[in-house]
């Protein structure tokens, strides 16, 4: 199949871009309004995967502590009040995205983003990077009724890219993004050097890579069906 006939989804944090020190600025602004020290961004980086509030739980149980409702709502306001602001101060693209993904452009495919990080986050990320025009979509967890692994996030962003789920491949660096990507039956290639806490490897992506200068040769060992 041609690179022009290809759709290549991505995840956002711990596959295009490293946001983990962002991420962790935005916890422990949160966790110090509550009187409580920083955690290091090494210990939050493992939890980054699986959203704000389990790390925001995690810097809790970390001093000891738990807050129930409306106190935890309140401090998730926190962490997204002072995110929203300080979305790209420390974050960057992991090296050769920017060059892969022009590179792909040229080639005529289609790119897109499929990301559990809040739609109007990712785009104002993308765009402080200077990566949102080289997406056809950008999907959040609140784009569509449905968010990764449920299969209807992706299939959802490649419809939206203008592209064909049986000529689609999804790139992520977790267990959520590869369960994505099997239950809508597309190949999928997985990053090593993300935020999951257990080797990428374990869940059986059709392809690893450990550097996007890997990524063409993974690419070429990944079977798309023909459609």
């Amino acid at each position: 199949m041609q690179l022009a006939d290809l759709t290549i989804v991505f995840d956002l944090d711990g596959t295009l871009v490293d946001t983990a020190p962002d991420l962790a600025a935005a916890t422990n602004h949160a966790l110090a309004s509550a009187g409580l020290t920083p955690l290091t961004v090494a210990q939050l980086r493992p939890l980054i995967g699986h959203g704000s509030r389990v790390m925001l739980d995690a810097g809790l149980r970390h001093h000891g502590l738990s807050l129930r409702e409306p106190e935890l709502s309140a401090l998730h306001e926190r962490f997204f009040a002072y995110y929203a602001d300080h979305v790209a101060v420390s974050s960057q693209p992991y090296a050769g995205v920017r060059e892969l993904l022009e590179a792909l452009r040229r080639a005529g495919t289609r790119l897109a983003v499929c990301t559990n990080k809040y739609e109007h986050l990712s785009r104002a990320l993308l765009h402080q990077l200077d990566l949102a025009p080289l997406f056809a979509s950008i999907a959040g967890r609140d784009t569509f009724p449905v968010c990764k692994p449920d299969p209807g996030h992706l299939t959802g962003t490649i419809e939206r890219a203008g592209g064909r789920v049986g000529a689609a491949v999804m790139v992520g660096d977790s267990e959520i993004d590869i369960a994505t990507a099997k239950a809508a039956q597309v190949p999928s290639i997985a990053v090593t050097f993300g935020y999951t806490p257990r080797p990428v490897h374990e869940f059986a992506p059709d392809a690893t890579i450990d550097d996007y200068a890997e990524f063409m040769a993974a690419l070429a060992r990944v079977r798309v069906p023909a459609a």
